[in-house]
């Protein structure tokens, strides 16, 4: 099938040729042409799949070449990685590598495997696909000119740009082959990429901060990839094969084990949350795309493939606790944060953990609902990433506080920026959508301790976003206006993602029948309308709201005082409408600041037991399933 190569090679031959051209106009250009060959490219895989059928492809046994040049780059991976770790005195960190590295190879090279085919085509693959085709893509096209604006305002960052910009491309490569992937080794080898590569991102800037976090994210998803290759090994030891579909249909509750640890520590999920929210000091294409929209969807992509087998079981019930936890407690940290990228950045983890607690239920509704708000999700946080990244270039901070009437001072970002809080919280945005379903999974199912995360975890959820929406919709009006530095690139891919989750929203009744459906179909044998034709019309009527943020947003902009009016104070206004002399004759500076309660919820009070909380329901359960074995 030429499909699945050409898919693979097409973001990796743009990749080659981003980082050997250094002309901006040029470079700018094989980006774009790059994007849309990716995007035309699954869309055609798409329509010739549904052509024939929508039967689901599986192709490649003989594979001894691909498997060989698998393994040589596999052994570079881990040599760069000692290297990395000993370059910068994180030894330990390489032990991490060596031994998955050097244990998946004695696998492929000791124990005969069953043949079986390396590459699978169903409807959940191909949902994958155009997730990172049309969001990838977008973001490839947003960072053309983001980066111009990054290096103008970061005078001391080398300008990498050529490496950074083809990094991105590989991974999409690397997330192509990795959702098209059935075999276990395989999937594991592009896996192992993502990480590197993230790992690679993070610390673009070369500081100090940067280089720490860019190690804490390796090491964590270098842990999970210790979990996959015993999984493999444990697979290959029992059964001889190392076919996802062959796991599933076993349910070895150790290996499913296993597998779960490694979707857990690439979606972030406690005990191993801190790595994603240490990723926003990269630049804000590598946050939208790698730490929101698409790598850490591999991890819960995983969790979905396995969630037939979770169903009912101790390593469901461990899964469903994480992401339940997760999303309460994301939640919560997240209302005691004003940087924006950190509180989109606990938002991921949270919405990644009501994904995950849906997996790990393992039943037709909660996973129908967990594909969803993965969908939404994807689109909304990475366009929510993109307007902050340009608000930052803009007004030269991404502080919530200084976003304060951003609907006057730069109104096109606000849309923008307003819109994708919108997506996040309110009706009838398919986010809340999902997560309304989600709770009656939840409630059917009888767990009444997912039910009370969801609960509480959405009023969170409700209270910082409205915060911010409330920052953005002031009436204030600076004497001297804001520049908008956005470029057209990133207007265009920020509009487009606007439009599509416009659109997602108004055609929900169709997103669940012929994508959403079909999945559900595809993980276990059969499926059934989980809201009924009576909910769906409701739904339809309710999406004519979704015209009320941005007709308010649109008010507002119409409305305001064309002149600027000085703001009454508690004193003498100076001029600027930020300082006021005092009674005493003194200048005061006026501050206006939201609520953040930071000794409740700040993360130094909350992370720590959160992660002792997790860690222990980890350990205990994998204690469990290692004492029945033994």
């Amino acid at each position: 099938m030429f499909l699945i190569p050409t898919l693979t090679g097409i973001p990796l031959i743009g990749a080659v040729l981003i980082y050997l051209i250094h002309n901006e106009k040029i470079r700018g250009l094989i980006i774009y042409i790059t994007a849309a060959l990716m995007m035309v490219t699954t869309f055609f895989m798409v329509a010739t799949w549904i052509i024939d059928g929508q039967n689901t492809w599986r192709y490649y046994v003989d594979t001894v070449f691909v498997d060989h040049l698998m393994q040589i780059v596999e052994i570079l991976l881990m040599i760069f990685i000692i290297y990395m770790s000993f370059k910068y005195k994180k030894r330990w960190v390489c032990l991490l590598s060596i031994f998955q590295t050097l244990l998946v190879l004695w696998v492929e090279y000791t124990i005969p495997l069953v043949e079986s085919t390396h590459t699978q085509v169903d409807s959940l693959a191909l949902l994958m696909c155009v997730i990172c085709a049309v969001i990838g893509g977008l973001i490839g096209i947003y960072s053309v000119g983001y980066m111009k604006s990054y290096h103008e305002n970061h005078r001391g960052v080398l300008d990498r740009s050529s490496t950074f910009l083809s990094l991105l491309f590989v991974f999409m490569a690397a997330m192509f082959g990795l959702v098209l992937s059935s075999n276990l080794i395989w999937l594991y080898f592009f896996w192992e990429i993502t990480s590197v590569i993230s790992f690679l991102l993070i610390g673009y800037t070369r500081t100090e901060e940067a280089i720490d976090n860019s190690f804490r994210a390796l090491w964590m998803n270098l842990l999970g990839g210790v979990g996959f290759a015993l999984a493999i090994w444990l697979c290959a030891m029992s059964s001889h094969s190392v076919q996802l579909s062959v796991i599933v249909s076993n349910g070895n509750m150790l290996v499913i084990g296993l597998l779960a640890l490694a979707g857990l520590t690439k979606s972030a999920q406690l005990p191993f949350s801190t790595w994603l929210y240490g990723a926003m000091v990269a630049p804000t294409p590598s946050s939208a795309l790698l730490h929101s929209a698409t790598m850490v969807k591999a991890g819960v992509y995983l969790l979905i493939r396995l969630a037939p087998a979770l169903n009912g079981t101790l390593c469901g019930s461990m899964v469903s606790f994480i992401g339940g936890f997760t999303f309460i407690m994301a939640s919560l940290m997240a209302i005691a944060q004003n940087d924006a990228k950190k509180v989109l950045a606990f938002s991921t983890i949270s919405n990644l953990g009501l994904i995950v607690a849906c997996a790990g239920i393992g039943v037709e509704q909660t996973v129908w609902a967990a594909i969803f708000l993965m969908i939404f999700h994807s689109v909304s946080k990475s366009m929510l990433f993109e307007g902050v990244g340009a608000t930052e270039n803009s007004i030269g901070s991404r502080d919530i506080e200084h976003m304060h009437g951003l609907i006057l001072r730069l109104p096109k970002l606000a849309y923008i920026i307003g819109i994708g809080i919108a997506g996040m919280y309110l009706a009838p945005f398919g986010m809340l959508i999902s997560k309304w379903v989600a709770l009656k999974a939840f409630v059917d199912s009888g767990n009444v301790l997912l039910v009370m995360f969801i609960a509480f975890g959405s009023a969170s959820t409700m209270f910082y976003w409205t915060k911010w929406l409330g920052k953005l919709i002031a009436m204030h009006k600076p004497k001297t206006p804001d520049e908008d530095k956005t470029r057209k690139d990133e207007y265009f891919s920020m509009n487009i993602l606007c439009g599509i989750m416009i659109c997602l929203c108004l055609l929900f009744p169709l997103l669940a029948k012929y994508i959403v459906n079909p999945v559900v179909l595809t993980l276990f044998g059969s499926t059934h309308d989980v809201l009924s034709m009576s909910e769906l019309t409701t739904m339809v009527i309710m999406v004519f709201s979704i015209l009320v943020v941005p007709s308010v947003m649109f008010l507002i902009t119409r409305t305001a005082p064309r002149d600027y009016v000085p703001t009454y104070m508690n004193g003498i206004n100076t001029g600027d409408n930020s300082h006021f002399i005092d009674s005493m004759g003194e200048s005061k500076k006026l501050y206006l600041s939201n609520w953040y309660l930071r000794f409740e919820f700040g993360r130094r009070r909350l992370l720590k037991p959160s992660q002792i909380v997790a860690s222990s329901v980890l350990i205990v359960c994998f204690a469990i399933l290692l004492g029945g074995i033994l």
